[in-house]
């Protein structure tokens, strides 16, 4: 193996992937800004925020997961010339977000009696049924900002969608702290208000990235003039058949992770505060390897449409470096600030909840050290899925995640994490152990993979 082959890709992967990292970090970030804001009005709250948002991380993540077929379709089509193919891509792709967007909205609203037969603290849930009812509608306009998003990052335009998140995510902060605390007049609307803010601030980020992709030449044409009634069945079915398992491997995931929130619930509203801490400092680095996953589904599918299934492979393995280099420095980050990090998300001079603010502090510091260890199967295992949903193979690596995160992490979460056995900390053994079979098994497959495919291609 010479370096250099995998060093001298390492600039173009950066600069393809830190608009989306910067974009996504930066939709996290207001996530991180809002967790501080609740935290300073109790922990009932910061764990009602959580409760709600595990139901929305849900569906935002089938959502979000069927939205990803759009970028390796629309990037082979792109390397192709064919821009037919791709507005084809790009129309049906919008149409199947938007119905999926009403749909999740719709489950939703039904969904919100298991609150109350989730063994979750009463007042908890008291506090987050009228958060989830506009966090929930959000979901909407979220999920079509997706399909105008994944169709950006597979044109290689994946500046747009960061501009539109961090104009949307700066409205967000200044909306919340507004309505949460009530200032310049406003009422002062709690969590409820932090809802408002999610809502107005998703309607303006995709209006605001329709508006940048009709500006500029290579996109205008595509994002104009949408027939999107008029419909055929085979692009609708060759998305849904690449989109429907991505959602469902993004939901295996995500999933862990809510069940994740759930168990904390049942281990009372300090240890689901702290678990939600660790949660939100988690997905800031998971968003750099995220940024990084769609890179390696952009330049697959790039390389697929030249059929050069020998740079395809090289190229990949680049990123996966690239994401491993990331990965140790977080585990370092985490390491050594863990008893810091958890300090910014509660108010530790509030003497009436002292005694709630210091168990969350203890247990989010502990919980962090468990997220320091799976940063790199994390980080490892989202960019080996970018890989394989270029390449178009979605079937068994949904298989791989569901038998990573259900028969092996879970029942390790669900066992080890209760009171008394390990707690919260068992709860991440769990994690840990689903996402380091995941990356384990993904990337055998990936390696597999192209290995056929530069035979076949050499014959």
């Amino acid at each position: 193996m010479v370096l250099s082959n995998y060093t001298k890709e390492f600039k173009y992967n950066l600069k393809l992937a830190s608009p989306v990292m910067l974009g996504m970090l930066g939709h996290t970030f207001v996530s991180f800004v809002d967790n501080i804001m609740v935290g300073q009005l109790g922990a009932a709250e910061l764990a009602a925020v959580s409760l709600g948002n595990s139901f929305i991380f849900i569906a935002m993540s089938i959502g979000i997961g069927f939205s990803t077929a759009i970028t390796p379709l629309v990037a082979e089509a792109d390397t192709e010339n064919n821009f037919e193919k791709g507005k084809s891509v790009f129309k049906h792709g919008l149409f199947l977000c938007t119905v999926l967007g009403l749909i999740l909205f719709g489950i939703l609203l039904f969904a919100k009696p298991l609150m109350y037969i989730m063994d979750q603290p009463k007042e908890v849930v008291d506090l987050a049924i009228p958060y989830l009812d506009l966090v929930a509608f959000s979901l909407v306009p979220l999920i079509v900002f997706q399909a105008f998003k994944q169709f950006s990052d597979g044109l290689s335009l994946t500046k747009y969608p960061m501009y539109a998140t961090i104009v949307a995510n700066l409205l967000n902060v200044a909306i919340n702290y507004v309505l949460i605390f009530g200032k310049f007049g406003f009422p002062e609307m709690g969590i409820v208000g932090a809802a408002v803010g999610t809502l107005v601030s998703r309607f303006v980020m995709v209006a605001y990235l329709w508006w940048l992709l009709a500006k500029r030449e290579k996109s205008k044409a595509y994002v104009t003039n949408i027939k999107i009634f008029q419909l055929k069945k085979h692009p609708l079915r060759k998305l849904s058949n690449l989109g429907l398992p991505s959602a469902m491997q993004m939901f295996f995931e995500v999933g862990i992770f809510t069940a994740a929130i759930w168990l904390s619930g049942t281990l009372g509203a300090n240890a689901q505060a702290a678990n939600q801490i660790a949660l939100n400092l988690s997905s800031m680095t998971f968003m750099v390897a995220t940024g990084l996953s769609v890179a390696a589904m952009v330049r697959v599918g790039n390389q697929k449409g030249l059929n050069d299934f020998k740079a395809l492979k090289r190229i990949a393995e680049s990123i996966f470096i690239v994401g491993f280099i990331f990965a140790v420095i977080f585990a370092l980050f985490f390491v050594v600030f863990h008893q810091f990090l958890p300090n910014m998300y509660v108010d530790l001079n509030d003497p009436e909840n002292a005694i709630d603010t210091a168990e969350v502090v203890q247990i989010a510091a502990t919980l962090l050290l468990a997220a320091a260890v799976f940063q790199i199967s994390d980080s490892l295992q989202v960019i080996a899925l970018g890989a394989l949903r270029g390449l178009q193979d979605v079937k068994i690596p949904t298989v791989i995640t569901f038998i990573s995160y259900w028969v092996v992490g879970f029942p390790i979460s669900y066992y080890l994490g209760k009171a008394e056995v390990y707690g919260s900390f068992g709860i991440w053994i769990g994690l840990i152990a689903g996402l380091s079979v995941a990356a384990i098994l993904l990337f055998i497959r990936f390696n597999l993979l192209t290995k056929k495919l530069i035979a076949k291609s050499s014959n």
